[in-house]
């Protein structure tokens, strides 16, 4: 059960991880002409936990529409809200490894 905890928090991580380094991307390639913005699409791995693809329908679709903030096509509001919400899924996904190693440390314990 903590071993299962352990790797679907570490998953998490990876995905959160991923997800923030698209929107860094995007936020640094906002005055960029022509620039296709990325976008992180969350998938369930299988067995258990997360993964991150890039969407390449919705680079696309991002670049055909015209947000007129920016001639890349980024659209800042997004990619800071999408910025936010990522570092507290990292954040949660750590809680979740931080809470896994303690029961694994107590089950330890009890064993020895």
């Amino acid at each position: 059960m903590a071993i299962s905890s352990l790797t679907t928090g570490l998953s998490g991580l990876q995905a959160y991880q991923q997800g923030l380094a698209v929107e860094g991307h995007n936020t640094a390639n906002l005055a960029t002409q022509d620039f296709v913005p990325q976008s992180a699409s969350f998938n369930e791995a299988r067995p258990a936990g997360t993964g991150v693809t890039l969407s390449t329908a919705a680079r696309e679709l991002s670049a055909a529409q015209d947000s007129g903030a920016a001639p890349s096509g980024t659209d800042p509001a997004a990619s800071i809200t999408n910025s936010l919400v990522y570092k507290l899924g990292f954040s949660l996904s750590a809680k979740v490894i931080q809470a896994a190693d303690e029961r694994l440390g107590t089950l330890i314990d009890i064993k020895a």
